[in-house]
């Protein structure tokens, strides 16, 4: 499988660190690289950011169009909106990307995996069963592939890896309930998950990627 198209912004320094963030359906990873300096980071921070493109291809839910997906999304049923197919092609591409970090000197340990809308769904169904501890796993405004179910082959590496997970109290695209529903599920499981909301819509707000700054680097420590 060839690597994802990528942005990538490097830090001042020698990167020791790296957040992966994908983006959501239709997006681009040009989408969230804006949101490096509003982080609110130390101007001597070490950590890479990677903001890679998803493939192109027809959206079921949009009409056949093709955009830029991680999975095709086949109805707004919770129980059968992701292509699991689809899904499992996309973990391959995320895990080639964290995998390129590592053989590059940056451990898993020192990796974030983050993601927003259908990004997120990906960043949370990769990273709990990826094979090795990660820093952290950020989910925002997003949902699981199996609704109220965990993905199967959970890894125990990263059953205790740090989760966020952030939604929008207006969110019309992945409902709040949706969200909650995967925090239900992770909770249950024993995850640490940390869970709030905000007074948005299927966005992001500057003050919660001041929140987000400051998570990113407490996982980092």
């Amino acid at each position: 499988m060839s690597s994802l198209e990528k942005i990538v912004i490097e830090p001042q320094t020698t990167a020791t660190a790296c957040v992966i963030w994908l983006h959501g359906l239709g997006d681009s990873g040009a989408g969230f690289a804006p949101v490096v300096p509003v982080l609110g980071l130390p101007e001597n921070h070490s950590i890479r950011f990677i903001f890679p493109h998803a493939p192109e291809q027809a959206v079921t839910i949009n009409g056949g169009y093709v955009m830029r997906s991680w999975y095709d999304i086949k109805s707004m049923d919770l129980h059968d909106r992701a292509d699991i197919q689809g899904v499992l092609s996309s973990e391959q591409a995320v895990q080639q990307l964290i995998n390129e970090q590592i053989e590059n000197g940056i451990s898993a340990g020192k990796i974030i995996l983050a993601g927003f809308s259908q990004g997120g769904v990906m960043s949370l169904f990769t990273g709990l069963r990826f094979t090795q501890k990660l820093a952290g796993i950020m989910a925002l405004s997003c949902y699981l592939p199996g609704g109220e179910h965990l993905p199967e082959q959970l890894a125990d590496e990263n059953r205790t890896t740090p989760i966020l997970q952030h939604h929008g109290e207006q969110d019309d695209v992945v409902p709040l309930f949706a969200g909650k529903m995967a925090n239900d599920a992770l909770i249950a499981a024993n995850y640490q998950t940390s869970w709030r909301t905000y007074p948005m819509a299927h966005s992001v707000l500057p003050n919660q990627l001041t929140d987000i700054g400051q998570w990113i680097q407490h996982v980092l420590k």
